[in-house]
């Protein structure tokens, strides 16, 4: 049965008119990863993560009743298999007419002009003078953060590359090389987990990125400067959950990549004492610290979440749980389209590129809108004003699970 917009879904105790940008609606225009969990009622995590997900998901135990008895020769209205399926053609006729080179050369052309800039930022650092030197920091950490979060995420869902032996090395190399994380359980919690079960209580709902205990502002413009120091320390933690082969790689790998940074900044930037260079790696490496964590909750936490085993199909879950920003030149450059502008169709099509993500954003904005199912967007500013306003019921209380209303 066609699904009435705006009448998918309520939260309990709120009002169905509310705005995308206060309280979600549903008609309306990721971290500290999880720690890995046995995905409760549904068969089938891998299946909803892995791939371009260009098929129905058939098969998933979601609560989701179906429409009334069609009649002999009368055509089917389309069920949320369906749609996912019809959306999915869509998409795929797309893939295959495309080139290498806008699946994947174009993001591995960004990745690599990354690597031509280090030279350049490395020796700007040697000036005494103001500009050059603030000129070494800020593309040192615009690159920094272009290999560890867009090269990183598209390597966690092998986006760089169809070989899944180049893409395991790529893993490597972007997750615990440059970013000083564990590659498995970057990609089980994020991939299998966040994108398995999007916004589900408990699982994919994004409450790690939680601080309770600190104040919104805090939280907000403080606490991200702390990323650098956390992130290998959350690694460290985490490597108790990895096979022992496992772990010994990531520590070599993570201990090569901060080294490699430190004595670059010794050897050829040409800092005179350990204190500076260590403060200059987290000058560069918390650069962009801000909207990195700022975008992960403002694109998830505040929209509508759902108990494991009260959940939509997948093609509502995404488009009611996920929200896409503008489009920002440095953001685009440094996360990728898949993290800002087209984070929707990134969750609908996990292993497509950032490029890849971009080009089918129109069909699918189109489709879902045709469907009369939610395309959530909101501003930068709008988002970060909501969550000053709100922190105490995002950030800090439980979110209510939403009431799955209108669908008969």
């Amino acid at each position: 049965m066609p699904l009435e917009d705006g009448d998918l879904v309520r939260r309990k105790g709120q009002r169905a008119n509310g705005e995308v940008s206060d309280t979600p609606r549903l008609g309306g225009t990721g971290e500290p990863l999880l720690q890995g969990t046995p995905a409760p009622g549904s068969s089938r995590p891998e299946a909803m993560a892995e791939g371009w997900e260009l098929r129905p998901e058939l098969g998933d135990e979601d609560v989701t009743p179906g429409g009334p008895p069609q009649r002999v020769g009368q055509k089917p209205e389309p069920c949320e298999e369906g749609l996912m399926a019809e959306l999915s053609e869509l998409v795929q006729k797309v893939v295959k007419s495309s080139s290498w080179w806008e699946r994947h050369g174009v993001d591995i052309t960004i990745l690599a002009c990354s690597f031509l800039l280090l030279p350049a930022g490395f020796l700007c650092l040697r000036s005494a003078q103001a500009v050059p030197f603030l000129a070494g920091v800020l593309i040192l950490g615009v690159v920094h953060h272009t290999l560890t979060v867009k090269g990183s995420h598209l390597a966690s869902h092998n986006a760089l590359t169809e070989s899944k032996s180049w893409g395991k090395v790529w893993a490597i190399f972007f997750i615990e090389l440059c970013s000083a994380f564990t590659a498995e359980q970057a990609t089980y919690n994020h991939v299998k987990i966040h994108h398995g079960y999007t916004n589900v209580i408990g699982l994919g709902d994004s409450s790690t990125w939680k601080l309770p205990f600190l104040n919104r502002y805090m939280y907000m413009f403080i606490a991200p400067l702390a990323v650098p120091i956390i992130t290998p320390l959350v690694a460290l933690n985490l490597l108790r959950n990895v096979e022992w082969k496992a772990a010994l790689r990531t520590l070599c790998c993570m201990f090569l990549g901060l080294y490699c940074h430190y004595w670059l900044l010794l050897h050829v930037s040409g800092f005179q004492s350990t204190w500076s260079a260590l403060l200059c790696m987290l000058l560069t490496r918390s650069l962009l610290a801000h909207p990195y964590i700022h975008v992960n909750i403002f694109q998830h936490i505040g929209l509508p979440m759902f108990a494991a085993d009260r959940k939509p199909k997948r093609i509502h879950l995404m488009s009611l749980g996920v929200l896409n920003l503008p489009r920002n030149a440095l953001l685009d450059w440094s996360f990728g389209h898949s993290l800002i502008s087209c984070h929707v169709e990134h969750h609908l099509f996990p292993s497509l590129s950032d490029n890849m993500c971009l080009k089918i954003k129109p069909i699918v904005s189109q489709y879902l809108k045709q469907k009369k199912l939610p395309y959530n967007e909101d501003t930068y500013a709008s988002r970060l004003w909501l969550f000053l306003q709100r922190y105490e019921e995002l950030m800090v209380h439980a979110p209510p699970i939403t009431e799955l209303v209108g669908i008969q």
